[in-house]
């Protein structure tokens, strides 16, 4: 076979790891018995390896056992133990090892749990592009090429740990989206059970954060497109500005499509765009619509309204009205940070506070109304939600001092 097959006499085959380290390597590969058929083999190009000889079913095998040092000497006769186990069993470890290897190659990495589930179920859903953003972002990287089965619970803990720390409401987020992820890789046959159930999410405090008046005043300088001292990409400003005044989600608003402004005052979104999957109309008033018209000559060709500035067939993303927020934040004189979807809240809290009903206001949002109103009651309140967003125009004018405080008096008797 070409190979020379030695003992340390001295140490009565017992090697160590400081003599395999200094083994030589000569012209031709040998190998160095340990003990119970474990060899080191040594190679011309100075590889050395582990290599166990046995018998089974009277033949003569052998296998490998990883390579030195990375597979120090410890770690090879532990190896070599559990061999010897599994031959007193009548199993053929070298066999077993071939085989375990083969399932491992052909196993599904993350990666390609990640391509299925996006293309069977996430694709599907309204939040699905941020959901397949934020795995890209957060556990592609460091996951990516690893084997699910090889993906443990303290794997997707220690994971989470670190994106808590510098988000802790990302973490909660990038959770959800692992654990259902894993549960559809059980339910698909690719896990026999998920290591990730009952992985709890830390409790997030509800955030309450609302704009007051002196807030707006500067948010709507800001995004004023002749403010030149705010040098935010022009649609993103009038994104941010359509949000506050029609109270709709970023995501709903940054999506928008001009066939879904087909209806005369009236902006059309589709329930596939929804998060919870009802169809919503939303009266288009006299400020949102000079918005619109502000955005046409930055849409150009595109089928959005507010249009990404790097691909006229894509739309802005919420990411990037974040972004922008973040990055202007101080520059518009805010102390204090607040978020796109802020804006929606700031609009449901004033709606409250010029005395627009709790149902009408719900239905401006495009909530689902509770128990048997939802059941029963198939009204679409759309003049309601008209003569809502009309006054609240009404009530930001005055914010705003476009015009005075007296000369806009509102009876709000017929919104209750």
């Amino acid at each position: 076979m070409g190979n020379v097959a030695f003992q340390d006499k001295k140490r009565g085959g017992r090697l160590t790891d400081l003599q395999i380290k200094k083994f030589p390597a000569k012209d031709k590969r040998y190998e160095v018995a340990d003990k119970g058929g474990l060899f080191v083999r040594v190679m011309p190009s100075e590889v050395k390896s582990w290599i166990f000889r046995y018998t089974h079913d009277n033949k003569r095998r052998r296998m490998n056992l990883g390579r030195f040092p990375g597979v120090n000497l410890a770690m090879a006769r532990q190896l070599h133990a559990e061999a010897m186990q599994e031959l007193q069993r009548g199993i053929d470890p070298g066999k077993k090892a071939k085989e375990e290897k083969a399932k491992r190659k052909v196993a599904p990495t993350f990666q390609d749990l990640f391509e299925e589930f996006w293309e069977i179920e996430l694709s599907k859903k309204t939040s699905g592009k941020e959901r397949r953003r934020l795995i890209e972002k957060d556990a592609l990287k460091p996951w990516g090429k690893k084997k699910v089965a090889e993906i443990r619970r303290r794997d997707a803990v220690l994971l989470i740990d670190k994106i808590r720390k510098r988000a802790p409401v990302l973490a909660n987020r990038v959770q959800g989206v692992l654990v259902r992820m894993f549960n559809f890789a059980a339910e698909r046959g690719i896990l026999e059970f998920s290591p990730l159930n009952g992985l709890r999410k830390t409790r997030e405090e509800p955030r309450s954060r609302v704009l007051n008046d002196e807030e707006i005043r500067l948010l709507w300088k800001a995004l004023d497109l002749e403010n030149k001292d705010i040098d935010a990409y022009r649609p993103t400003k009038l994104a941010l500005k359509f949000i506050l005044l029609t109270g709709q989600r970023p995501g709903e608003v940054t999506g928008m499509t001009w066939a879904e402004l087909k209806e005369e005052s009236f902006w059309n979104i589709p329930a596939g765009r929804i998060k919870n999957s009802i169809a919503q109309r939303v009266p288009i008033c006299p400020m949102a619509a000079d918005v619109i018209d502000q955005a046409r000559p930055y849409s150009g060709n595109s089928p959005y309204v507010f249009r990404s500035p790097n691909d006229t067939e894509k739309p802005l993303t919420r990411h990037t009205l974040s972004k922008a927020i973040n990055r202007h934040c101080e520059e518009m004189g805010f102390t204090k940070r607040f978020t796109p979807h802020d804006l929606r809240r700031t609009l449901r809290t004033r709606l409250a506070e010029i005395g627009i009903s709790d149902v009408v206001a719900e239905r401006v949002l495009g909530h689902k109304l509770q128990g048997m109103l939802a059941v029963y009651n198939r009204h679409s309140y759309d003049m309601e939600k008209r003569q809502a967003l009309s006054a609240w125009e009404q009530r930001l004018r005055n914010i705003l001092g476009i015009v005075k405080p007296d000369d806009n008096i509102v009876s709000i008797g017929d919104f209750r």
